[in-house]
């Protein structure tokens, strides 16, 4: 803020004084960019410069600097046009740190970037899951008006998940460290454009009304446990696509789980032992007695079926309506949901004749991961 404040009051100080002969004033000679944090934010966010320079104005810039509207207004259209100079840069971050142009230092590199690739959850909420391409990018108006985040913006966001996406969909290697390492961002926004990338290339459905309750970081979780768990690159490190792409052949081995639901006698000894460790344990105890066999064959069919294109894209869909939904009507807590999920899973490993546990395993630790996370109270 003090070369923001002395630019200011150097420029005012000259409007104050320019009929004057002589003139004594100090002068700082630097070669740092300046930037100030709260342009570059207005400048993300898609405001024109005369609507920046109006919040500015509001803000109280004015009275802390003593500037007058003519040097507000000069500022913000000098710090304009740097920031968009730099913006073919933040296009390929590494570069920024190579450029002599401009002499920004790491700290404020990194904040530039960071910034730069941040979205607005109201926005990828939107655009969550559907094809990165021209036609989704036609809609960013009405989306625009809808989450209230200037056009601009959209724009912006769109074009950042699509440049992340062809850059990273050829890597070998981890997702999130492919696009923590370039594009130089934290480890948290890394894993919510890996969650991006992951819905993008699968396609899943989010948009139907049964699911709009889900925030973007419901989905940026579950989109965490099923890319640890449940690509290739969760059995083999260094295949193409490991993250983005679900193992086939692991999703051909759910099959094996009808047998869990085909089997009566299985079912009936499952359902047993989950009632047997249930028992006093919750007040829904009765609804979970009654309607464990639906609620099995929901969940294992949901499994059955991952082969189909589909039904993958309706995987979230599936576990509101034959999970989620049954649960609520029975008006089970989260802790109730916690509790059965523990058990269901758990039983499965007593049941004698039952012989697909690695399967099972691998299957129920991101059922019961996602379930967790999107059972609301």
């Amino acid at each position: 803020m003090q070369s923001f404040y002395c630019r200011f009051c150097a420029a005012n100080w000259s409007e104050q004084h320019s009929n004057k002969m002589t003139m004594e004033l100090d002068v700082f000679v630097g070669n740092t960019t300046i930037m100030d944090e709260e342009v570059y934010q207005l400048w993300l966010d898609g405001y024109t410069v005369f609507d920046a320079v109006k919040v500015r104005i509001d803000g109280g810039v004015m009275e802390e600097c003593e500037a007058s509207a003519d040097v507000l207004l000069s500022d913000t259209m000098d710090q304009y046009r740097t920031f968009q100079m730099c913006e073919r840069l933040l296009h390929s971050p590494s570069k920024l740190g190579n450029q002599l142009l401009f002499q920004i230092p790491p700290h404020r590199q990194a904040m530039l970037i960071e910034r730069y690739y941040t979205f607005d959850d109201a926005f990828v909420r939107e655009v969550l899951g559907k094809k990165l391409s021209k036609g989704t990018k036609k809609d960013l108006d009405d989306i625009s008006a809808k989450t209230s985040v200037t056009l601009k913006s959209c724009r912006r966001q769109f074009d950042n998940f699509k440049r992340v996406f062809k850059v990273v969909e050829e890597l070998k290697g981890p997702l999130v460290e492919n696009i923590r390492q370039h594009f130089l961002l934290s480890d948290k926004l890394a894993r919510d454009y890996a969650a991006i990338v992951f819905f993008a290339n699968n396609r899943f459905e989010t948009g139907k009304r049964k699911l709009h309750y889900l925030t973007f970081q419901d989905f940026a979780f579950c989109a965490g446990q099923l890319i640890s768990n449940w690509t290739v690159g969760a059995v083999d490190s260094m295949v193409e696509d490991m993250d983005v792409d679900l193992d086939k052949e692991f999703l051909q081995d759910l099959k094996e789980l009808k047998v869990l639901i085909t089997d009566k006698d299985l079912l009936d000894q499952h359902k047993s032992l989950v009632c047997t460790a249930l028992r006093g344990k919750t007040k829904a105890f009765t609804e979970m007695e009654a309607n464990f066999k639906n609620i099995s064959r929901g969940l294992v069919n949901i499994a059955a079926k991952l082969t189909n294109t589909k039904d993958v894209r309706d995987f979230f869909l599936d576990l509101v309506e034959k999970f989620i939904e049954p649960c609520r009507s029975d008006r089970w807590t989260a802790a109730d949901v916690r509790l059965y999920l523990t058990h269901y899973n758990n039983s499965a490993h007593i049941l004698d004749t039952f012989k697909h546990q690695v399967v099972w395993d691998r299957y129920m630790g991101v059922i019961k991961g996602c379930i967790f996370k999107m059972y609301h109270d």
